[in-house]
């Protein structure tokens, strides 16, 4: 198989889908990697580094669409990207469908079979290539969120761990699953007083054991999200349905109980977000005020630590890569059922059932396409 990576056109998303590692396992298996020039050169992985690891170096994103079969990516193609795109071509990558109408229809209208890295699921039900970005998201939103919540980005202008003699901040994280259990570990390593909520009783329990008195755990009631919005110096929304739409468990009606300056941090924005006055930010420009609450809504949090973030997802997306390049599609869905679930679009249609009911698409098991 032909396998190509180009460069991320996201603002300041500097992860690449392969490293000169993984290159060189494919190379190994007998199959041509194609590299767009600098692809890599953003997450410390030079020009250079893939030719010793005998990838072939492409100078346009163009090239590298048009000769390989299957295209790594880490984020969803952009507008300018969808062009490349053609019949059976796969597309290996996070794709975030169910904020993203636009490139659904793109992908189906262009025949690709569209595999998110999101969406697949390991023998235990976990989502195994979503689980490091999800990591990393956690731990930096209680960086990024001490970070604006200081006065000279809108915030309240306190410190969260505080000092002798002054209350430590109030953090909240809505969603107790991957993100919110590592924002919660950073939470609790700044010495701030954490909160907890989530629906899943089991899971509380299981933070409970974890973090015992460090962390309050609390079911995500309504009741129990208003009052502890009142409280919050810094909120995080970590909430996630895999492949579908994200609930508005934070209304705008909340921001009005909130304290002016607080800070809302979305993870969850790449879903739609868990906060009804949520819309995507960029690194260059990450918050926004509403109601005299800041918003950090950035689609890439990950990307501002590309090295680690590139290792740590292709440690989790290569032997699903690999498993595809050696055996094909079809073979592959069938020798791995997680993979399965990882596929959104399949000749033109729709095989992911959270995705196609946030679209209003028509759901097609893949089972019968294949």
């Amino acid at each position: 198989m032909i396998i190509g990576t180009t460069k991320e056109l996201k603002n300041h998303e500097y992860r690449v889908g392969i490293t000169p590692d993984n290159a060189a396992a494919f190379i190994a298996d007998g199959h041509t990697v194609y590299v767009e020039t600098k692809a890599g050169e953003g997450a410390g992985f030079s020009d250079e580094m893939y030719k010793e690891a005998g990838a072939v170096i492409l100078n346009t994103p163009g090239e590298v669409f048009e000769k390989s079969d299957m295209i790594i990516k880490v984020k969803e193609p952009e507008p300018c990207e969808y062009l490349y795109l053609r019949e059976g071509q796969i597309l290996f990558t996070y794709l975030h469908l169910a904020p993203n109408p636009t490139l659904g229809d793109a992908l189906i209208k262009r025949g690709v079979t569209a595999i998110a890295y999101e969406t697949i699921v390991d023998e235990s039900g976990n989502l195994p290539c979503l689980r490091p970005m999800s990591q990393i998201a956690g731990r930096l939103s209680i960086q990024e969120g001490a970070k604006y919540i200081e006065k000279s980005f809108g915030g309240r202008g306190i410190l969260l761990g505080g000092v002798p003699g002054v209350e430590r901040g109030k953090i909240v994280i809505i969603g107790g699953g991957v993100a919110g259990m590592y924002a919660a570990k950073a939470a609790v390593g700044s010495d701030a007083q954490v909160t907890l909520l989530d629906i899943n009783l089991n899971r509380l329990a299981y933070l409970e054991d974890i973090f015992g008195a460090s962390v309050t755990t609390l079911y995500s009631s309504e009741a129990n999200i208003r009052k502890s919005l009142e409280k919050a110096d810094l909120v995080i929304g970590s909430v996630l349905i895999p492949g579908g739409k994200t609930p508005k468990l934070i209304r705008k009606e909340h921001l009005k109980l909130m304290k002016k300056g607080s800070v809302i941090v979305d993870i969850a924005i790449d879903q739609g977000g868990c906060c009804e006055s949520s819309h995507v930010t960029t690194h260059d420009n990450p918050v926004f005020i509403e109601e005299g609450v800041v918003h950090y809504c950035v689609g890439n949090m990950p990307g501002a630590v590309p090295y680690t973030s590139t290792v740590a997802l292709c440690n989790s997306t290569f032997k699903y890569a690999r498993l595809l390049a050696n055996l094909g599609v079809e073979e592959a869905v069938k020798a791995d059922k997680g993979l399965a679930c990882g596929v959104n679009i399949y000749k033109h249609k729709c095989t992911n059932k959270n995705v196609a009911d946030s679209l209003s698409y028509d759901f097609v098991e893949l089972e019968t396409l294949i």
